[in-house]
C-alpha cells in the first residue's frame, strides 16, 4: 500500500500471491515433497518473485489508465499486450537457471532437486495468474485514478512521495555524471 497508494490496486496481488502459493504446495503434494526447511526455502526465494509479477501487472495497467485515458478493461488489454512477452521471458530465463539443478546426481540432485521444482512450480503459476488472473482482477477491480493522485497527497503520504522522488532525481543525476566520466569512476 505504501508504494502503491490504492487500496484497490494493492488488493490485487494480495489475491494473486496466496493463489499462486496454494497452487504451488499443490504441485509439491503431486510430485511426493513435504513442506520441509528446502522447500520452504525455495518458497522464500520465490515470495518476492510472485510479488514481482502481480506488481508489474498492476502498475502498467494504471500507468496505461493514467496516460491514455483508457477504462480499466482496455487499459488491462493494452498493458498486457506490452508486457506479457517479459513476463514469460522473465519466466524462462528463471527456469533455464534452476531446471538443470533438479537432474545433479547423488545426495546433492536430492536437496536441490526439491529446491529446484519448488521455485520453478512457483515461477511458472506465478507467470499464469500474471497472465489470467490479475489482468481480470485489474479490469474488474481497479478505477481510473488523475494524474496528479500522487502528488496532491498530504501528510504521511506526501511526505514519503516527494522523499521518494527526491531520492530517484539523486540517484538518477549520480548515476548520469558516472556515465558521463565513465573513464574516472573505473580507476
Amino acid at each position: 500500500y505504501l508504494f502503491l497508494q490504492n487500496m484497490r490496486a494493492t488488493l490485487i496481488p494480495t489475491i494473486a500471491v496466496p493463489v499462486v502459493l496454494l497452487g504451488t504446495f499443490a504441485i509439491l503434494a503431486a510430485f511426493g515433497y513435504s513442506i520441509n526447511t528446502l522447500t520452504m526455502f525455495g518458497m522464500v526465494l520465490a515470495i518476492g518473485l510472485l510479488v514481482d509479477d502481480a506488481i508489474v501487472v498492476v502498475e502498467n495497467v494504471e500507468r496505461v489508465m493514467m496516460e491514455d485515458k483508457l477504462p480499466p478493461k482496455e487499459a488491462t488489454e493494452k498493458s498486457m499486450s506490452q508486457i506479457q512477452g517479459a513476463l514469460v521471458g522473465i519466466a524462462m530465463v528463471l527456469s533455464a537457471v534452476f531446471i538443470p539443478m533438479a537432474f545433479f546426481g547423488g545426495s546433492t540432485g536430492a536437496i536441490y532437486r526439491q529446491f529446484s521444482i519448488t521455485i520453478v512450480s512457483a515461477m511458472a503459476l506465478s507467470v499464469l495468474v500474471a497472465l489470467i488472473l490479475t489482468p481480470a482482477l485489474c479490469a474488474t477491480l481497479l478505477k481510473p485514478v488523475s494524474a496528479e493522485h500522487h502528488e496532491n497527497k498530504g501528510g504521511f503520504f506526501g511526505w514519503f512521495n516527494t522523499t521518494f522522488d527526491h531520492s530517484v532525481n539523486h540517484y538518477t543525476n549520480s548515476v548520469g555524471k558516472i556515465l558521463g566520466s565513465t573513464g574516472r569512476y573505473l580507476l
